[in-house]
């Protein structure tokens, strides 16, 4: 049989697709832009013909309604990344919450989680039948090469992308046609606190430095900071739409990279059609899969690699609280963890958590004397290299507690630093007269 035979002998609606799966059975499914939501619906319409099914799925951009009053008995939440609409659900034991690091999930679903079933989104097939995953390829590629029963969503609007990111249309069980615009995470406005933030980052980039930058406000306005800076390179989870401008204008062009040299490499898109149609048929940008992308032995392959990421409170010891508060699954642990790691094992690499100094509107000091009770490390203090606020830069790798503690309170809110020195008082002693804004003694 043709490609094209294949493919029409397993065209199906998503009705019948979804019923393809069984009582019992673990299923995975896509997340960010490149979630089946097609299939999801489908789902979820006949929610009463299925019982004791288990979803597997990381960030969400839908509302989670598996977490719903009447799914109970029929589908169960087992998430990966606490999203903004299965928090609470989370939280009182509605849905599970299982915590990992990003590269070591696709292990995590093979080995302990074992999902009979795969909701994938792709790409229509090229011309030898093979489709592509586009805008993720993260965990959900691994997850195909294993799963019993692989049911695709083919969406016309889903890019198709370069790497290891492609799957043939016989090794899929059953076929939907569906089209849709992709979820569209857009670029809010950068504030003020996060352009001063992305300043002080960029301070610390050098010409010829690999990044990993993420998604949000604090990446975009780093993103904005760049543009002096030359050869760039990007090897990063997930990026959003800051990075296409530099991207196109060659101040990112990988040429420096001592990895993938020439090539962006990314586990996922998180954008808008900006990102989706840069990536779109462009070989200079490959996807592979999250074990690879986020490994800290290949992340360490790049020389002078750059991790930027963001936290919610880190205390005077210098620990990192980047996904929990108190008791409240706020998130998950992600890449975190991984790209620090990676960066630190990098020659020349650095790694840098950023953050507002305040919360709740200023009401909040980010920078704490301990942790919330019940907050969950996410990075150690033996991890963190730099701490950057709107107020400067702390560096505390190889510096003594008090040298740590004296820089976190140097950049943490005017208004919160005689509280954090009365904390310094009690544990250290006076504290020094002079301890310097740490950004002015980088190079």
């Amino acid at each position: 049989m043709t490609w094209q035979e294949i493919y029409q002998s397993k065209l199906t609606s998503a009705k019948k697709a979804v019923h393809l799966i069984e009582d019992g059975d673990t299923v995975v499914v896509g997340f960010g832009c490149g979630e089946a939501f097609g299939l999801e619906n489908a789902l979820l319409d006949s929610y009463k013909d299925f019982h004791d099914i288990t979803i597997v799925n990381m960030l969400t951009t839908g509302s989670s309604p598996w977490c719903g009053e009447e799914m109970q008995g029929h589908f169960r939440l087992n998430c990966l990344f606490a999203s903004a609409s299965n928090r609470n659900a989370v939280s009182s034991g509605i849905a599970d919450f299982t915590t990992c690091h990003f590269y070591e999930i696709p292990e995590l679903l093979r080995e302990r989680l074992r999902p009979r079933v795969a909701l994938v989104m792709l790409s229509s097939p090229d011309e030898h039948g093979y489709c592509s995953f586009g805008t993720n390829v993260d965990y959900i590629k691994g997850v195909c090469d294993y799963a019993d029963v692989i049911l695709a969503q083919v969406n016309k609007h889903m890019p198709r992308t370069f790497g290891n990111s492609i799957i043939h249309v016989r090794d899929l069980t059953a076929i939907v046609e569906q089209d849709a615009p992709l979820p569209q995470i857009c670029s809010v406005e950068i504030s003020d606190v996060e352009r001063q933030i992305g300043k002080y980052c960029a301070s610390l980039i050098h010409d010829g430095d690999t990044l990993q930058l993420g998604i949000g406000g604090i990446p975009n306005a780093v993103c904005q900071q760049l543009w002096d800076k030359k050869d760039l390179g990007l090897h990063s989870e997930l990026v959003g739409d800051g990075v296409v401008d530099l991207l196109e204008a060659g101040v990112i062009n990988n040429k420096k990279k001592t990895a993938n040299r020439g090539r962006t490499i990314l586990g996922a898109a998180f954008g808008s059609d900006k990102l989706n149609n840069y990536i779109n048929n462009n070989p200079s940008v490959e996807m592979h899969p999250i074990d690879y992308v986020n490994n800290p032995l290949f992340i360490a392959q790049n020389d002078n690699m750059v991790s930027i990421n963001s936290c919610l409170q880190v205390d005077l010891l210098g620990q990192i609280v980047s996904d929990t508060i108190g008791l409240h699954q706020f998130s998950a642990v992600g890449g975190q963890v991984d790209f620090v790691r990676g960066a630190t094992m990098s020659h020349g690499g650095r790694s840098i958590m950023a953050m507002s100094s305040t919360a709740k509107k200023g009401t909040i000091s980010r920078i704490v004397p301990l942790i919330t009770e019940g907050s969950a490390i996410t990075t150690s203090r033996n991890d963190v290299n730099y701490v950057v606020t709107e107020y400067g830069i702390a560096q505390l790798k190889g510096k003594t507690l008090k040298e740590r503690a004296a820089e976190l309170i140097s950049i943490a809110h005017p208004k919160f630093r005689a509280e954090l020195a009365l904390e310094y008082q009690r544990r250290f002693g006076e504290m020094p007269n002079k301890h310097p804004q740490t950004q002015q003694n980088v190079g």
